[in-house]
This record gives C-alpha cells, sequence and structure tokens, in this order.
C-alpha cells in the first residue's frame, strides 16, 4: 500500500510518499515558507522523484489538529482535492500523536505539546513501552501550570512536538527534551499512523481544533460583555 502523507499544522511543513511501510521519500521544511507556497509544490516533487502518479496511491493521510487553523486548513485542501479527484481513500491523524510518534521506542511518557498561546498549550500524554504507544489522555488545551502539576506524579517524562523546547524552559528543565530530529509531528508519523487507521471519503475529513479561532473567542467575548 502506497501512502501519501501532509503535515502542516505549526510552523514546518512535511510530505513524505511510503510503501507498504517503507519510507520511499521526504520533504520537512521548516524555513518560514508558508504552507500555501511550500505543500503542493512539495507533493509534485516527490511525486515526480519517486516517478509515481498521484494515481499510484493507495491511501491519503492527513495531521487533523490541534494546530494553527491556517497551516491545518491548508493541508486539509491538498489531501481533500487529490482524494476527490481520483476517489482516493483518506485517514485524519491526531497531530498531537503524530508529535509523540518520534518518541514511541522509549520506555515512559511521552508528552507532546504545541503552543495554543493564551498562556496554554495543545498536549496529548501517551506511555510508551518498547515501540508500543498507549494513550493516557485526549488531545486537549491546558495551561502549563495545570500540566506540570500532572507530569510531576509521572516517571521517565519526555517533551515532544514544537512546544517542547518553549514547555522544557517554562519547567525549568525538570523533563527531558526529544532530539531535534525526533522532535516534531512530520508526515512520515503521521503515515506510519495511518497504516491501521480506519479510511474514510475525503469529504468527511475536517480540521479538530479543540478551541475557537481566536477571533470566534473575540466575537463571543464581545457579546458576553455587551450582555452585560
Amino acid at each position: 500500500m502506497r501512502i501519501l502523507a501532509v503535515e502542516s499544522s505549526a510552523k514546518a511543513a512535511s510530505v513524505c510518499i511510503t510503501e507498504d511501510g517503507k519510507l520511499l521519500g521526504e520533504v520537512f521544511l521548516n524555513c518560514g515558507l508558508t504552507h500555501s507556497v511550500s505543500v503542493m509544490p512539495s507533493v509534485e516533487w516527490l511525486l515526480d522523484m519517486t516517478k509515481l502518479k498521484i494515481s499510484d496511491i493507495d491511501r491519503l493521510a492527513i495531521s487533523e489538529g490541534p494546530g494553527s487553523f491556517t497551516g491545518l486548513r491548508i493541508g486539509m485542501s491538498v489531501i481533500k482535492g487529490l482524494a476527490w479527484s481520483l476517489d482516493i481513500p483518506c485517514v485524519a491523524v491526531s497531530t498531537l500523536e503524530a508529535a509523540a510518534y518520534g518518541m514511541s521506542h522509549t520506555d515512559g511518557t511521552v508528552c507532546a505539546v504545541m503552543d495554543a498561546r493564551a498562556g496554554q498549550v495543545y498536549n496529548a500524554l501517551f506511555s510508551a513501552r518498547v515501540g508500543v504507544m498507549t494513550r493516557l489522555t485526549p488531545d486537549r488545551a491546558i495551561s502549563c501550570d495545570d500540566l506540570l502539576e500532572e507530569l510531576s506524579g509521572k516517571e521517565n517524562v519526555v517533551l515532544a512536538g514544537d512546544g517542547a523546547a518553549m514547555c522544557g524552559e517554562y519547567f525549568g528543565g525538570r523533563f527531558s527534551i526529544a532530539p531535534e530530529h525526533l522532535r516534531y509531528q512530520r508526515a512520515a508519523y503521521v503515515a506510519r499512523l495511518a497504516e491501521t487507521a480506519e479510511p474514510i471519503s475525503g469529504r468527511d475529513l475536517k480540521p479538530e481544533y479543540i478551541r475557537l479561532p481566536q477571533a470566534e473567542r473575540e466575537r463571543l467575548e464581545k457579546i458576553k460583555k455587551e450582555s452585560r
């Protein structure tokens, strides 16, 4: 089975193609380019370099969130467009689970974190044992202080995801941080998780934001103040 996966939930973006679990190629860009500029050219380049056509792809995979509202929409749009054109089945994968997957070989608690701003992080906790991850919490938005309190009772904690360095500093170095090459959510991890997931149609794909967009939160807060 050939899978084309896209990860565009944060500042970095990546695209990969796998075949029966083997990584044929991956593009990972963390250089500040907007995803609308980088994702589709990366897809086209990978297909060209692997001598494949989009019709050769058996499954499409995408990180569904949480993450950047704009980034998630761009990635979803690319996958939906490819899926609708050739009726290719799709899989949506939790961004936080993809972030944790890079440390699944460890023995302990993997804490996947992304900066959610407004004093919060997007987070999920996983237990890692010899390559097998077990989810401990749902994807959620949580304050750094509440997360620190929860982690204080756990052993062998490693922080992963693009918010790991920020949280590591906030937590005063109490927990280890995944090494740079394993830290980020990547298309290769999305593809790996998509291998055993139940596929859906492109039209059923939707982002999982966890929180309302900032503009919507501000609008509701304004309405709340005006009603007082």
